[in-house]
């Protein structure tokens, strides 16, 4: 009786055009013989070429007639949403009576063509609002680029098929661009907002219906190593396929991002998804003479 399982080669590369990114991924890696078929994109948050940067200025985000538009502007001032109207304080025609003030009014979104100036007897809704810090950590998080994990498993497709009933291993490069810790801050008026992006685990989807969660990168399968035809000691499919077939291998890394700042915390979650690894199972044959 023999039994062969494929061993995985240790280089990675990046995804060549032919396999291409998810639209809201900025970069994604594969492993495998062929290029990969890429995944979902990230769902739970941003990252990546938003257009939006991490270093300070600008404000939160508001929308007017289907429009997103900055909550603040330094010539405009601060935005209303209730009559899409922008205000800030200026010098009116006369001295305003006690408790009142003027404004420079910009209304229709900002059109510089609908200015107006106006007494009111108080500040309008959301004049001089500080910047809202959850909005300043996702301003933060768009400046970086939160990665799939590349995948590596064995058996692999080129050197030879996997035969029902064997372990299968998987892995990824660990290094700090696949799991972090990876910072950012944003700054504006005054607040700064500093987050910490680090991937809590990889769920890898075997094909079958069945799924194996990995609390870290896993270890590369050595042929010649003391494991080896073995379990994985770390993140293993550990019983293996049980039927013969070719089987797609993808993997999600789920990235948590903590912030702080303003006087507020919180967390923004961010999953990846790598491209597909196809492993080809055989039967074990049994030849008696």
């Amino acid at each position: 009786m023999v039994i062969g399982a494929g061993v995985p080669a240790a280089a990675g590369r990046r995804a060549d055009p032919g396999a291409g990114c998810p639209p809201d991924q900025p970069d994604c890696s594969v492993w495998d013989d062929e290029p990969g078929t890429p995944g979902g994109g990230g769902d739970n948050g941003g990252g990546g070429d938003d257009g939006e940067s991490g270093g300070g200025g600008g404000s939160s985000v508001c929308q007017w007639n289907g429009r997103t538009i900055p909550c603040y502007d330094d010539l405009l001032g601060w935005f209303n949403r209730g009559d899409g109207c922008y205000y800030k304080t200026t010098e009116g025609p006369v001295e305003p009576p006690a408790g009142q003030q003027w404004y420079l009014q910009t209304c229709n979104g900002g059109d510089v063509g609908a200015q107006d100036t106006v007494l009111l007897d108080g500040p309008p809704p959301g004049f001089g609002a500080p910047p809202d810090p959850e909005e300043l950590a996702r301003r933060a998080l768009a400046s970086i680029k939160l990665l799939p994990a590349p995948l590596g498993v064995a058996p692999r497709k080129r050197v030879g098929p996997g035969l029902v009933g064997l372990p299968v291993w998987m892995w990824s490069e660990q290094s700090t661009a696949y799991f972090g810790p990876i910072g950012a801050r944003a700054s504006d008026r005054g607040v700064t907002v500093e987050i910490t992006a680090l991937v809590d685990r990889i769920v890898w989807d075997m094909g079958n219906g069945d799924t194996v969660t990995c609390d870290d990168a896993g270890t590369e399968y050595k042929s010649r190593g003391e494991r080896a035809g073995r379990t994985s000691p770390d993140c293993g499919y550990d019983k293996g396929y049980q039927k013969a077939g070719t089987y797609r291998v993808t993997a999600t890394t789920h990235w948590t991002v903590t912030w702080r700042g303003g006087g507020e915390s919180g967390e923004i979650l961010v999953t990846r998804n790598s491209g597909v690894v196809p492993i080809q199972i055989n039967e074990l044959q049994v030849v008696t003479r």
